[in-house]
Protein backbone atom coordinates (compact mmCIF):
# COMPACT_ATOMS: atom_id res chain seq x y z
CA UNK A 1 0.00 0.00 0.00
CA UNK A 2 1.24 3.47 -0.86
CA UNK A 3 0.17 6.46 1.25
CA UNK A 4 0.75 10.06 0.29
CA UNK A 5 0.23 12.31 3.33
CA UNK A 6 0.03 16.08 3.26
CA UNK A 7 1.10 18.85 5.63
CA UNK A 8 0.63 22.50 4.86
CA UNK A 9 0.96 24.66 7.96
CA UNK A 10 2.31 24.58 11.51
CA UNK A 11 -0.75 22.86 13.13
CA UNK A 12 -0.33 19.93 10.73
CA UNK A 13 3.25 19.21 11.78
CA UNK A 14 2.26 18.10 15.28
CA UNK A 15 -0.40 15.80 13.83
CA UNK A 16 1.70 14.10 11.17
CA UNK A 17 4.69 13.20 13.38
CA UNK A 18 2.94 10.33 15.26
CA UNK A 19 1.44 9.03 12.01
CA UNK A 20 4.87 8.73 10.43
CA UNK A 21 6.18 6.89 13.49
CA UNK A 22 3.20 4.51 13.44
CA UNK A 23 3.88 3.63 9.80
CA UNK A 24 7.52 2.91 10.65
CA UNK A 25 6.42 0.72 13.59
CA UNK A 26 4.08 -1.22 11.30
CA UNK A 27 6.80 -1.79 8.72
CA UNK A 28 9.17 -3.09 11.40
CA UNK A 29 6.75 -5.91 12.14
CA UNK A 30 7.20 -7.36 8.65
CA UNK A 31 4.32 -8.43 6.47
CA UNK A 32 2.74 -6.06 3.97
CA UNK A 33 4.80 -2.89 3.90
CA UNK A 34 3.44 0.65 3.67
CA UNK A 35 5.24 3.01 1.31
CA UNK A 36 4.90 6.53 2.62
CA UNK A 37 5.47 9.81 0.77
CA UNK A 38 5.32 13.07 2.75
CA UNK A 39 4.24 16.18 0.84
CA UNK A 40 4.71 19.63 2.35
CA UNK A 41 2.64 22.15 0.42
CA UNK A 42 4.60 25.06 1.89
CA UNK A 43 1.46 26.94 2.94
CA UNK A 44 3.44 27.80 6.10
CA UNK A 45 5.78 30.07 4.22
CA UNK A 46 8.29 30.76 7.00
CA UNK A 47 10.82 28.17 5.90
CA UNK A 48 13.06 28.49 8.95
CA UNK A 49 10.14 27.98 11.36
CA UNK A 50 8.89 25.06 9.30
CA UNK A 51 12.28 23.36 9.43
CA UNK A 52 12.56 24.03 13.16
CA UNK A 53 9.27 22.24 13.80
CA UNK A 54 10.25 19.28 11.63
CA UNK A 55 13.52 18.93 13.56
CA UNK A 56 11.98 19.38 17.01
CA UNK A 57 9.32 16.74 16.39
CA UNK A 58 11.65 14.30 14.62
CA UNK A 59 9.71 14.53 11.37
CA UNK A 60 11.80 13.46 8.38
CA UNK A 61 12.30 16.02 5.65
CA UNK A 62 9.37 16.13 3.26
CA UNK A 63 9.84 13.99 0.17
CA UNK A 64 8.15 16.71 -1.89
CA UNK A 65 7.79 20.43 -1.12
CA UNK A 66 5.33 22.32 -3.31
CA UNK A 67 6.49 25.76 -2.12
CA UNK A 68 3.03 27.34 -2.35
CA UNK A 69 3.75 30.18 0.09
CA UNK A 70 1.43 32.96 1.20
CA UNK A 71 -1.54 34.46 -0.61
CA UNK A 72 -5.31 34.73 -0.37
CA UNK A 73 -7.37 31.65 0.41
CA UNK A 74 -8.27 31.23 -3.25
CA UNK A 75 -4.65 31.62 -4.34
CA UNK A 76 -3.40 29.02 -1.86
CA UNK A 77 -6.12 26.50 -2.68
CA UNK A 78 -5.77 26.98 -6.43
CA UNK A 79 -1.97 26.81 -6.51
CA UNK A 80 -1.97 23.77 -4.24
CA UNK A 81 -4.45 21.90 -6.43
CA UNK A 82 -2.43 22.58 -9.57
CA UNK A 83 0.84 21.46 -8.00
CA UNK A 84 -0.62 18.51 -6.07
CA UNK A 85 -2.35 17.11 -9.13
CA UNK A 86 1.04 16.57 -10.75
CA UNK A 87 2.30 14.77 -7.63
CA UNK A 88 -0.70 12.45 -7.46
CA UNK A 89 -0.38 11.53 -11.13
CA UNK A 90 3.31 10.79 -10.74
CA UNK A 91 3.19 8.92 -7.41
CA UNK A 92 -0.08 7.02 -7.99
CA UNK A 93 -0.87 6.47 -4.28
CA UNK A 94 -3.55 4.18 -2.91
CA UNK A 95 -4.47 6.76 -0.30
CA UNK A 96 -4.08 10.50 0.20
CA UNK A 97 -4.12 11.34 3.92
CA UNK A 98 -4.90 14.91 4.95
CA UNK A 99 -4.91 16.37 8.47
CA UNK A 100 -6.66 19.23 10.19
CA UNK A 101 -8.45 22.12 8.54
CA UNK A 102 -5.96 24.34 6.70
CA UNK A 103 -6.23 25.31 3.02
CA UNK A 104 -3.90 22.47 2.02
CA UNK A 105 -6.31 20.00 3.63
CA UNK A 106 -9.21 21.15 1.50
CA UNK A 107 -7.19 21.54 -1.72
CA UNK A 108 -5.59 18.11 -1.56
CA UNK A 109 -8.82 16.31 -0.71
CA UNK A 110 -10.47 17.86 -3.78
CA UNK A 111 -7.54 16.89 -5.96
CA UNK A 112 -7.47 13.33 -4.65
CA UNK A 113 -11.13 12.80 -5.49
CA UNK A 114 -10.80 14.30 -8.95
CA UNK A 115 -7.92 11.89 -9.55
CA UNK A 116 -10.01 8.95 -8.23
CA UNK A 117 -7.68 8.32 -5.28
CA UNK A 118 -9.13 7.39 -1.89
CA UNK A 119 -8.81 10.12 0.74
CA UNK A 120 -8.62 9.82 4.53
CA UNK A 121 -9.10 12.78 6.87
CA UNK A 122 -7.39 12.80 10.25
CA UNK A 123 -9.35 15.00 12.69
CA UNK A 124 -12.66 14.63 10.86
CA UNK A 125 -16.05 15.74 12.15
CA UNK A 126 -15.01 18.87 14.05
CA UNK A 127 -17.65 21.60 13.69
CA UNK A 128 -17.79 25.15 14.98
CA UNK A 129 -21.02 25.98 13.07
CA UNK A 130 -19.35 29.29 12.18
CA UNK A 131 -19.36 29.73 8.41
CA UNK A 132 -17.32 32.91 8.72
CA UNK A 133 -14.31 30.77 9.65
CA UNK A 134 -12.29 29.63 6.60
CA UNK A 135 -11.35 26.52 8.58
CA UNK A 136 -15.01 25.50 8.84
CA UNK A 137 -15.35 25.58 5.06
CA UNK A 138 -12.23 23.44 4.77
CA UNK A 139 -13.62 20.92 7.27
CA UNK A 140 -16.98 20.61 5.53
CA UNK A 141 -15.50 20.17 2.06
CA UNK A 142 -12.86 17.68 3.21
CA UNK A 143 -15.31 15.56 5.19
CA UNK A 144 -17.83 15.51 2.35
CA UNK A 145 -15.20 14.13 -0.04
CA UNK A 146 -13.17 11.79 2.18
CA UNK A 147 -13.62 8.03 2.01
CA UNK A 148 -12.38 7.46 5.56
CA UNK A 149 -13.24 9.90 8.34
CA UNK A 150 -10.97 9.53 11.38
CA UNK A 151 -12.58 11.32 14.31
CA UNK A 152 -10.94 12.54 17.54
CA UNK A 153 -14.01 12.19 19.81
CA UNK A 154 -17.53 10.81 19.83
CA UNK A 155 -19.09 14.27 19.42
CA UNK A 156 -17.30 14.59 16.09
CA UNK A 157 -18.50 11.16 14.99
CA UNK A 158 -22.06 12.18 15.82
CA UNK A 159 -21.68 15.40 13.80
CA UNK A 160 -20.92 13.28 10.75
CA UNK A 161 -23.89 10.97 11.35
CA UNK A 162 -26.20 13.96 11.61
CA UNK A 163 -24.88 15.12 8.23
CA UNK A 164 -25.83 11.79 6.70
CA UNK A 165 -22.39 10.22 6.48
CA UNK A 166 -22.48 6.43 6.15
CA UNK A 167 -21.33 4.59 9.26
CA UNK A 168 -18.79 2.56 7.29
CA UNK A 169 -16.85 5.76 6.50
CA UNK A 170 -16.51 6.83 10.16
CA UNK A 171 -13.75 5.57 12.47
CA UNK A 172 -13.43 6.92 16.01
CA UNK A 173 -9.68 6.75 16.63
CA UNK A 174 -8.94 9.46 19.22
CA UNK A 175 -6.92 12.65 19.14
CA UNK A 176 -3.58 12.44 17.35
CA UNK A 177 -2.45 15.74 18.90
CA UNK A 178 -2.33 13.97 22.24
CA UNK A 179 0.03 11.36 20.74
CA UNK A 180 2.47 14.20 20.17
CA UNK A 181 1.90 15.67 23.62
CA UNK A 182 2.58 12.34 25.32
CA UNK A 183 5.63 11.63 23.14
CA UNK A 184 7.11 15.06 23.86
CA UNK A 185 5.97 15.67 27.45
CA UNK A 186 9.18 14.40 29.11
CA UNK A 187 11.35 16.53 26.85
CA UNK A 188 9.26 19.61 27.61
CA UNK A 189 9.31 18.97 31.37
CA UNK A 190 13.10 19.21 31.41
CA UNK A 191 13.02 22.79 30.12
CA UNK A 192 13.34 25.75 32.48
CA UNK A 193 10.31 28.02 31.97
CA UNK A 194 12.24 31.14 32.98
CA UNK A 195 14.93 30.38 30.43
CA UNK A 196 12.22 30.00 27.79
CA UNK A 197 10.83 33.43 28.61
CA UNK A 198 14.20 35.17 28.89
CA UNK A 199 15.39 33.75 25.57
CA UNK A 200 12.20 34.74 23.74
CA UNK A 201 11.56 38.21 25.17
CA UNK A 202 11.23 40.79 22.42
CA UNK A 203 13.84 43.52 22.19
CA UNK A 204 13.49 46.31 24.72
CA UNK A 205 12.17 44.30 27.67
CA UNK A 206 15.38 43.30 29.42
CA UNK A 207 15.26 40.09 31.44
CA UNK A 208 13.00 38.65 34.12
CA UNK A 209 13.19 40.10 37.61
CA UNK A 210 13.71 37.80 40.60
CA UNK A 211 10.06 38.28 41.56
CA UNK A 212 8.85 37.36 38.07
CA UNK A 213 11.13 34.32 37.95
CA UNK A 214 9.86 33.13 41.32
CA UNK A 215 6.24 33.52 40.19
CA UNK A 216 6.83 31.55 37.01
CA UNK A 217 8.61 28.75 38.86
CA UNK A 218 5.72 28.66 41.34
CA UNK A 219 3.17 28.29 38.54
CA UNK A 220 1.74 31.76 39.11
CA UNK A 221 1.84 32.95 35.51
CA UNK A 222 -0.75 33.65 32.83
CA UNK A 223 0.12 32.43 29.33
CA UNK A 224 -1.49 33.84 26.21
CA UNK A 225 -1.72 33.45 22.44
CA UNK A 226 -4.10 35.38 20.18
CA UNK A 227 -4.18 35.84 16.43
CA UNK A 228 -7.69 35.48 15.01
CA UNK A 229 -9.08 38.44 13.00
CA UNK A 230 -12.13 38.67 15.29
CA UNK A 231 -9.79 39.56 18.16
CA UNK A 232 -7.01 41.61 16.57
CA UNK A 233 -8.38 43.37 13.49
CA UNK A 234 -10.70 45.82 15.28
CA UNK A 235 -8.99 48.55 17.32
CA UNK A 236 -11.76 48.83 19.91
CA UNK A 237 -11.80 45.06 20.55
CA UNK A 238 -8.03 44.69 20.71
CA UNK A 239 -7.68 47.78 22.91
CA UNK A 240 -10.32 46.51 25.31
CA UNK A 241 -8.69 43.11 25.68
CA UNK A 242 -5.26 44.66 26.16
CA UNK A 243 -6.52 47.12 28.78
CA UNK A 244 -7.87 44.20 30.80
CA UNK A 245 -4.65 42.23 30.40
CA UNK A 246 -2.41 45.15 31.36
CA UNK A 247 -4.50 46.59 34.20
CA UNK A 248 -5.79 43.40 35.83
CA UNK A 249 -3.99 40.22 34.78
CA UNK A 250 -0.51 41.75 34.83
CA UNK A 251 -1.33 43.23 38.22
CA UNK A 252 -1.95 39.72 39.58
CA UNK A 253 0.95 37.85 38.02
CA UNK A 254 3.37 37.91 35.08
CA UNK A 255 1.53 37.61 31.78
CA UNK A 256 3.56 35.82 29.11
CA UNK A 257 2.28 36.46 25.60
CA UNK A 258 3.79 34.67 22.60
CA UNK A 259 2.77 37.29 20.05
CA UNK A 260 1.77 36.23 16.55
CA UNK A 261 3.23 38.42 13.76
CA UNK A 262 -0.30 39.36 12.67
CA UNK A 263 -1.05 40.60 16.19
CA UNK A 264 2.19 42.58 16.36
CA UNK A 265 1.30 44.33 13.13
CA UNK A 266 -2.16 45.27 14.39
CA UNK A 267 -0.87 46.46 17.76
CA UNK A 268 1.60 48.72 15.96
CA UNK A 269 -1.06 49.97 13.54
CA UNK A 270 -3.41 50.86 16.40
CA UNK A 271 -0.71 52.60 18.47
CA UNK A 272 -0.74 49.98 21.24
CA UNK A 273 2.71 48.48 20.82
CA UNK A 274 4.95 50.90 22.74
CA UNK A 275 2.66 50.93 25.78
CA UNK A 276 2.64 47.14 25.86
CA UNK A 277 6.43 46.92 25.61
CA UNK A 278 6.92 49.36 28.46
CA UNK A 279 4.57 47.73 30.98
CA UNK A 280 6.10 45.79 33.87
CA UNK A 281 4.84 42.19 34.16
CA UNK A 282 3.57 42.28 30.57
CA UNK A 283 6.04 39.98 28.84
CA UNK A 284 5.89 39.89 25.05
CA UNK A 285 7.63 36.94 23.41
CA UNK A 286 8.46 35.96 19.88
CA UNK A 287 6.57 32.91 18.54
CA UNK A 288 7.62 29.79 20.44
CA UNK A 289 8.49 26.26 19.41
CA UNK A 290 6.26 23.36 20.36
CA UNK A 291 8.24 22.22 23.41
CA UNK A 292 8.65 25.74 24.81
CA UNK A 293 4.95 26.52 24.61
CA UNK A 294 4.05 23.12 26.03
CA UNK A 295 6.37 23.73 28.99
CA UNK A 296 4.80 27.12 29.69
CA UNK A 297 1.35 25.54 29.53
CA UNK A 298 2.47 23.05 32.16
CA UNK A 299 3.40 25.99 34.43
CA UNK A 300 0.45 28.24 33.68
CA UNK A 301 -2.07 29.30 36.31
CA UNK A 302 -4.39 30.20 33.46
CA UNK A 303 -4.25 30.10 29.65
CA UNK A 304 -5.89 32.73 27.44
CA UNK A 305 -6.00 31.68 23.79
CA UNK A 306 -7.96 31.51 20.55
CA UNK A 307 -6.04 28.40 19.44
CA UNK A 308 -7.91 25.11 19.12
CA UNK A 309 -4.81 23.01 19.71
CA UNK A 310 -4.07 24.72 23.01
CA UNK A 311 -7.65 24.04 24.15
CA UNK A 312 -6.90 20.34 23.73
CA UNK A 313 -3.58 20.55 25.55
CA UNK A 314 -5.14 22.48 28.44
CA UNK A 315 -7.79 19.77 28.73
CA UNK A 316 -5.21 17.00 29.19
CA UNK A 317 -2.84 19.11 31.33
CA UNK A 318 -5.67 20.54 33.44
CA UNK A 319 -4.77 24.19 32.82
CA UNK A 320 -7.82 26.46 33.23
CA UNK A 321 -8.36 27.90 29.75
CA UNK A 322 -10.23 31.02 28.64
CA UNK A 323 -10.98 30.49 24.97
CA UNK A 324 -11.19 33.87 23.27
CA UNK A 325 -13.86 32.74 20.80
CA UNK A 326 -17.66 32.56 20.76
CA UNK A 327 -17.68 29.02 19.41
CA UNK A 328 -15.38 26.04 19.20
CA UNK A 329 -15.05 22.99 16.99
CA UNK A 330 -13.69 21.15 20.06
CA UNK A 331 -16.61 21.16 22.54
CA UNK A 332 -15.22 18.06 24.27
CA UNK A 333 -12.65 20.41 25.87
CA UNK A 334 -15.29 22.65 27.47
CA UNK A 335 -16.15 22.57 31.16
CA UNK A 336 -19.69 21.37 30.48
CA UNK A 337 -18.14 18.23 29.00
CA UNK A 338 -15.65 17.89 31.86
CA UNK A 339 -12.82 19.84 30.22
CA UNK A 340 -10.78 22.86 31.28
CA UNK A 341 -11.95 25.46 28.77
CA UNK A 342 -14.72 28.07 28.72
CA UNK A 343 -15.78 30.26 25.81
CA UNK A 344 -15.44 33.97 26.58
CA UNK A 345 -15.34 35.54 23.11
CA UNK A 346 -13.87 39.02 23.08
CA UNK A 347 -16.23 40.59 25.61
CA UNK A 348 -14.12 42.02 28.40
CA UNK A 349 -16.80 41.59 31.08
CA UNK A 350 -17.12 37.91 30.21
CA UNK A 351 -13.34 37.50 30.13
CA UNK A 352 -12.98 39.22 33.50
CA UNK A 353 -15.66 37.10 35.18
CA UNK A 354 -14.29 33.80 33.91
CA UNK A 355 -10.72 34.84 34.68
CA UNK A 356 -11.68 35.19 38.35
CA UNK A 357 -13.40 31.80 38.24
CA UNK A 358 -10.29 30.26 36.68
CA UNK A 359 -8.03 31.62 39.41
CA UNK A 360 -10.18 29.85 42.02
CA UNK A 361 -10.02 26.51 40.18
CA UNK A 362 -7.64 23.67 40.88
CA UNK A 363 -5.75 22.08 38.00
CA UNK A 364 -7.90 19.12 36.95
CA UNK A 365 -6.53 17.09 34.02
CA UNK A 366 -9.12 15.33 31.86
CA UNK A 367 -8.43 12.62 29.33
CA UNK A 368 -11.36 12.10 26.95
CA UNK A 369 -11.92 8.62 25.55
CA UNK A 370 -9.03 7.38 23.36
CA UNK A 371 -6.92 10.48 24.08
CA UNK A 372 -4.28 7.99 25.20
CA UNK A 373 -1.28 8.60 22.96
CA UNK A 374 -2.07 5.64 20.69
CA UNK A 375 -4.26 7.27 18.05
CA UNK A 376 -1.73 7.04 15.21
CA UNK A 377 -1.56 3.26 15.51
CA UNK A 378 -5.33 3.04 15.28
CA UNK A 379 -5.24 5.23 12.17
CA UNK A 380 -2.76 2.94 10.43
CA UNK A 381 -4.90 -0.06 11.36
CA UNK A 382 -8.04 1.68 10.00
CA UNK A 383 -6.30 2.41 6.70
CA UNK A 384 -5.13 -1.18 6.36
CA UNK A 385 -8.62 -2.53 7.03
CA UNK A 386 -10.22 -0.07 4.63
CA UNK A 387 -7.81 -1.23 1.92
CA UNK A 388 -8.81 -4.89 2.16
Amino acid sequence: MKILSVVGARPNFMKIAPFIRAIADHNCLGGDQIEHVLVHTGQHYDDSMSKAFFKALDIPDADINLGIGSGSHAEQVGKTMIAFEKVVRKEKPDWVVVVGDVNATCACSITAKKEHVKCAHIEAGLRSRDMDMPEEINRLVTDRLSDLLLTPDRLSSENLRQEGVAEKRIRFVGNIMIDTLEAQRAKAEKLNPCDIVNNALLEGQGVLTEKQSAAIHAGQVAVMTMHRPSNVDDKAILSGIMDFLMNEVAADMPLVWAVHPRTVKQMQTFGLWDKALALQNFLLLQPLGYHDLLRLNMSARVMLTDSGGLQEECCVLGTPCLTLRWNTERPVTLREHGGASVLVGNNVEKIRAEYRVALAMDRQPLRPELWDGNTAGRIVEALLRASC
